[in-house]
Order: structure tokens, then C-alpha cells, then sequence
């Protein structure tokens, strides 16, 4: 993330240290990183007390941390310009999961592998990319119907009893309309090893509206939503036992990748695509190909 500081304390030199959050049953690499903040008009020694960090897996540290995080209103940012509950005209329930690929043959006991899923759907990377597909109206190469809403609603944070942990596999895109203000509520789970998700969403910037812990309860905590000046940002980590909520409006026509930034779970397929329709205008459609831009051609 990008900070603002204001340097109006005493002149010196002011140690920085951050050491990583980790909620997940892997075992984390503990690494420290340390830097100074210092004036330029300051001279002579570091006056900067020892600096105690918590520990690495201290949620009510982390929590404490990230509520304090507002969008500021300086020249910098952009107008704040957050959809409103009564603007809300497309909702996503999105779950995070660790899951096991299906047998597929009479050897196999319990799976035929790991995979990684978005609403019980592990990502296929097709072999024509989702975006010339769309455009150019290429059949085949993915599916319009990725679910708004988990396939089953369980105790996603707790008991796990019960709950199969097999997975589809697909290439499914969520699909909104140009100008649509959305919601997504993306919810962890405990499947697999548990553990906190940075999601990240292209061609857009997001407002980060809620968090919280345990199961989303879309009854209650909406209430807790900060729509006055939540922070604005594309990447978002979701933590290993709760819940995040964002809202953006549709305003960029294309086709967007969202996707689990720890790479071996995009790899398993913590994925899927964004497409945003097209509007009525030029304006409000994506731009076409340049007609220098070489075609990609396969053998």
C-alpha cells in the first residue's frame, strides 16, 4: 500500500519495521524488515526507541491495524466516489478454498490432487485466451455463468464435518453490465490449510468497505460498512478466518483477471475473469485492437 507521512515530529532518525501476518496451519518464514526515517536536517545519532513488533500471527494486531486504514482526501486521490447501498445492483458471494481434484479413475482413493477454487470452481486456463474469445465471439473457450453464490453454505470458518471438499473445474466468468455498482463479498474457509488470501482484481481500483471475522452474515454486517471514506486499493487480503467486503462500479469495459496472488493457489486455480460489457457508447466500449498490434498465431 501506499502511505502518506507527515513529518512533524522532532528531527531525527525514526526506525521502521514490519515483520509479515500469518493465519494459515502452514508454517510462515519469519522475515523483519527494518529501514529508518530520517531528516534531511538532522545531524548525529539514531534516537529511535526499540521498536516491539506482534506476533506473527496475532489477528487482533492485524485487525487493529488494517481499521485504521481511510482513504485520505488530498489532491492525490481521486474523488471519493463509493456505490451506495440503494446504487447496489449486482451482489457476489465469493468463497476461498483449498480443495481436492475429483478421482477420475478406479486407483484413485481420495482425490487426484489439490486444487484452489472460487465458489467450489477451480479456474481452467484455456488455451485461447478469455478476452480474444469474447471479442471475437470464439465458442468454447469459457462459460458466462460463474455462481453468484457459493454451491453450499456451511460453517465456512469452523466445523468442517461433513462437508465435501471436491471441486469443478471450469472456465467460468462472472459477467456485469457497464455502469453496474458491485459488491463482492469474498469469505475464507478452512478447507485445505486454511489461511488468509491476497485477492487481486485487474483494471480496477476498489473500495474496501468491511471486514470481519467468522462467517459473513449479510443480514447484520452490512451495518459495520465504512462507505465514507474507505480505502481505495486493488488488492485485498481476506483473512483466514473471516470475511471482506469491496464495492466498485463497473466503469471499465473488458476482461479482468481476479486471482489469489500466492501463486501456487492461482496455479491450482484461485481464479476467474471479470467481464464488463460494453456500454452504448464509444466511450463507455473498450477500444479496438490496433491495427499494427501483431496477432498472436499458434502452430
Amino acid at each position: 500500500m501506499d502511505v502518506l507521512v507527515s513529518a512533524n515530529r522532532n528531527a531525527g532518525q525514526y526506525y521502521m519495521a514490519t515483520r509479515p501476518f500469518s493465519d494459515s496451519d502452514v508454517p510462515p518464514v519469519d522475515f523483519i524488515t527494518t529501514g529508518i526515517f530520517q531528516y534531511t536536517n538532522f545531524v548525529g545519532g539514531s534516537n529511535a526507541s526499540l521498536i516491539t513488533l506482534p506476533a506473527m500471527n496475532n489477528t487482533d494486531a492485524m485487525l487493529n491495524f488494517i481499521s485504521r486504514i481511510r482513504n485520505t482526501n488530498v489532491t492525490q486521490n481521486p474523488p471519493i466516489n463509493v456505490p451506495g447501498d440503494t446504487d447496489i445492483n449486482r451482489r457476489v458471494f465469493i468463497t476461498l478454498a483449498v480443495n481436492d481434484l475429483p478421482c477420475k479413475n478406479s486407483k484413485c482413493v481420495v482425490s487426484d490432487g489439490f486444487a484452489a477454487s472460487l465458489n467450489n470452481v477451480s479456474f481452467v486456463y484455456p488455451h485461447i485466451d478469455v478476452l480474444q474469445a469474447y471479442y471475437r465471439n470464439i465458442r468454447g473457450v469459457f462459460a458466462e455463468n460463474f455462481p453468484f453464490l457459493p454451491p453450499e453454505f456451511y460453517d465456512f470458518t469452523g466445523n468442517l464435518t461433513g462437508v465435501v471438499s471436491a471441486v469443478e473445474v471450469g472456465t467460468r466468468a462472472i459477467c456485469v453490465n457497464y455502469g453496474d455498482a458491485v459488491e463482492i463479498v469474498l469469505q475464507s474457509t478452512q478447507m485445505g490449510a486454511g489461511g488468509s488470501h491476497p485477492i487481486h482484481l485487474h483494471g480496477y481500483s476498489f473500495y474496501w468497505v468491511g471486514a470481519g471475522f467468522g462467517n459473513f452474515n449479510g443480514e447484520t454486517d452490512p451495518s459495520t460498512y465504512n462507505l465514507v471514506d474507505p480505502p481505495l486499493m486493488n488488492t485485498i487480503d481476506v483473512p483466514g478466518t473471516g470475511w471482506v467486503a469491496i464495492r466498485f462500479f463497473a466503469n471499465n469495459p473488458g476482461v479482468w483477471y481476479m486471482h489469489c496472488h500466492f501463486e501456487r493457489h492461482t496455479s491450482w486455480g484461485m481464479s476467474t475473469v471479470l467481464i464488463v460489457r460494453n456500454g452504448s457508447t464509444i466511450e463507455t466500449s473498450i477500444r479496438p485492437r490496433p491495427s499494427t498490434m501483431p496477432r498472436c498465431h499458434r502452430t
